[in-house]
């Protein structure tokens, strides 16, 4: 199994991505809104179709990027029927398994930091993606959102520690530089829970932290029950006249695939994938002008920056980059094409490829 594991740097959260090798199917844990960019950009180099998204529990201290993510790739929420999220796609139950590829997960219900909190068992690779129910040398707070530190203690060591001691621990969070840890260790050196800790000094000691809350917690909390949509948003801000374009939480000017197919002669394509990819499955849409992502700030020097430009790569992470990049440089009517070729094809819509695409490409100033 393809396994990668990514850090935000503002929450101390940990995002995971998993892929089945063979399909090239793949799930992300825990992703966070801000990082969109990060998390699609390297789905599409590792050459990943995404499938879930899957949360741990309806998060406190960040925003998921899951609502982003199925509208612009078409990938499914996953939350626990527990967690009282109506926007997800799956509502996972204690024993459920999300199948991608060849590979899967069992869901196994782990209330006490909320009661929506789930655990995420890779049996084949011995490891379990936890969220904030067991992080390591620590566990989650239980003093809001349905916690109950009985609830918690339960839920570690029946759902946790009654797992192969080698089975590697990865958490929602860490806040010390720490990336894993395992079911031995945590049973041993856990100081909430582990060393033969009983419920009632477990109890003592969660009632006994007296922390601040989640400086985010009005934000994230009805954010994440709407899948990441934020309640003030509004999602089709028209920033140019000359076409619908909507701008991302990073910032990305973007247009969808139904302007793009319906107006291909009011702005110069530019496809930033390697040419390799203008012949491959996708193919190239018709008339586009060819210039890698790394080389398009050179290319770019000489073009008409008041003129209209539309950057195009696989599904979207490439040429939202590209599309930065040219607003940096001063252009004027510069964006991305959400969901890339990936929603070209997914729409049914022509492609030239072979020596069509080639021939498409080499003409690119």
């Amino acid at each position: 199994m393809l396994f990668r594991q990514l850090f935000d740097r503002e929450s101390c959260t940990y995002t995971y991505i998993l892929g089945c090798e063979k399909t090239r199917e793949a799930v992300l844990i825990d992703p966070v809104r801000g990082l969109y960019d990060r998390d699609a950009s390297l789905l599409e180099e590792l050459g990943l179709k995404l499938r879930y998204t899957l949360e741990t529990h309806v998060h406190a201290d960040h925003v998921t990027s899951s609502g982003l993510f199925r509208s612009r790739q078409g990938s499914q929420s996953v939350v626990s029927e527990a967690g009282g999220a109506p926007c997800a796609d799956v509502l996972a139950k204690h024993g459920s398994v999300i199948r991608f590829g060849e590979e899967q997960l069992e869901v196994r219900a782990t209330p006490g930091h909320t009661d929506g909190c789930v655990a995420y068992v890779d049996h084949a690779n011995k490891r379990v993606f936890t969220g904030d129910t067991l992080m390591i040398r620590g566990c989650g707070r239980t003093d809001f959102q349905q916690g109950s530190p009985e609830k918690l203690y339960t839920s570690v060591h029946q759902q946790i520690f009654t797992l192969d001691d080698d089975f590697a621990i990865y958490p929602g969070h860490d806040y010390k530089g720490r990336t894993q840890s395992s079911v031995a260790e945590e049973k041993a050196l856990n100081p909430r829970l582990g060393g033969g800790k009983t419920l009632e000094e477990f109890q003592q000691i969660m009632a006994n932290l007296n922390l601040a809350n989640p400086k985010m917690i009005h934000i994230a909390v009805p954010a994440n029950l709407q899948c990441g949509v934020m309640p003030e948003e509004d999602a089709t801000e028209e920033v140019k006249a000359w076409a619908p374009i909507t701008r991302t939480a990073e910032g990305v000017p973007e247009v969808d695939v139904a302007w793009l197919s319906g107006n291909l002669g009011a702005a110069r394509l530019i496809d930033v994938r390697r040419a390799e990819e203008l012949v491959g499955e996708l193919g190239a849409i018709a008339g586009v002008e060819h210039v890698v992502l790394d080389e398009l700030a050179e290319a770019a020097k000489g073009w008409d920056r008041s003129a209209r430009y539309v950057v195009i790569c696989r599904s979207g992470g490439r040429s939202g980059r590209g599309a930065r990049i040219l607003e940096e440089m001063g252009f004027e009517n510069v964006v991305s094409f959400a969901g890339g070729m990936l929603a070209w094809n997914h729409a049914g819509l022509p492609v030239v490829s072979g020596t069509g695409a080639a021939a498409g490409a080499a003409g690119c100033g």
